[in-house]
């Protein structure tokens, strides 16, 4: 079966409880969880998050959705998905982060066709990003899930489930969509007090005319209103994942001495 799996935890430090916050009276997970309902390939949607007192509001978000939730670990995220997946019989996973509420079900569905007709282990449009930052996808078989799961080591491996996979094409088919146009510049994620501002102001713009507006929509308002790009221009793409390289030098070093 082919399903999507979203990850979402209350935990983060640079915007605190980020995913409950509120755009256009809903919460961001809300509009996650809609998003991704609407991908047509995917049979089930299920919503992992940490088994951690302070996530049980996620989990209400995710039954008042109506979709499956899993609990499980909040460091060791490629173990939750490992496990969620096993759990529902997920045999090809797609993976959203709850830290993306304009995610484009339409994107996610040129993803998934890729990896279907490629006959690939792993598909993104993330490997070379020419998409905007939040209007990421990946999808994988649970074979290679369950590789990396035995196999990651470093801190970086698990907490970036796909990690292992990436870093490792000799060992897994590795496919990627490209966009038409580069616009890997352009930031529409949810990481920042700024990334807030901006994606409030979208769907003030956007979300009253069409509740499922996608990335063509979002271009052609930028292109009426570009000082909305500036923003949140200045933050660095895949800040979390450098602070986790970081930890693996400490973790690295710690295990030597």
């Amino acid at each position: 079966m082919l399903g999507a799996i979203i990850q979402a935890r209350m935990g983060s430090t640079r915007l605190p409880r980020k995913v409950v916050k509120k755009i256009e009276g809903k919460t961001v997970l809300e509009h996650v969880i809609e998003r991704t309902k609407r991908i047509k390939n995917c049979k089930k949607v299920i919503l992992a998050v940490p088994n951690t007192k302070e996530n049980d509001i996620l989990e209400r978000i995710g039954k008042k959705c109506n979709i499956s939730v899993f609990r499980g670990s909040e460091e060791d995220v490629l173990d939750r998905y490992y496990q969620a997946a096993k759990l529902f019989k997920i045999d090809s996973i797609v993976r959203i982060t709850a830290d993306c509420p304009l995610i484009d079900p339409e994107i996610a569905e040129k993803v998934i066709n890729l990896y279907l007709k490629g006959n690939y282990d792993y598909v993104s449009n993330t490997y070379q990003p020419t998409f905007p930052d939040g209007m990421d996808v990946e999808i994988f078989n649970f074979k290679s899930l369950k590789k990396a799961w035995k196999e990651a080591k470093l801190l970086s491996e698990r907490e970036h489930l796909t990690n292992y996979i990436t870093k490792n094409p000799k060992i897994f088919k590795i496919g990627n969509l490209v966009s038409e146009e580069n616009l890997s510049h352009l930031r529409l994620t949810l990481d920042e007090k700024e990334d807030l501002i901006l994606i409030i102001k979208i769907y003030k713009s956007l979300y009253n005319k069409n509740p499922f507006f996608g990335l063509k929509e979002i271009i052609k308002l930028f292109g009426k209103n570009p000082e909305l790009i500036k923003i949140n221009q200045k933050i660095k793409r895949n800040e979390g994942y450098l602070k986790s390289l970081k930890k693996d030098k400490k973790y690295v070093k710690n295990r030597k001495n």
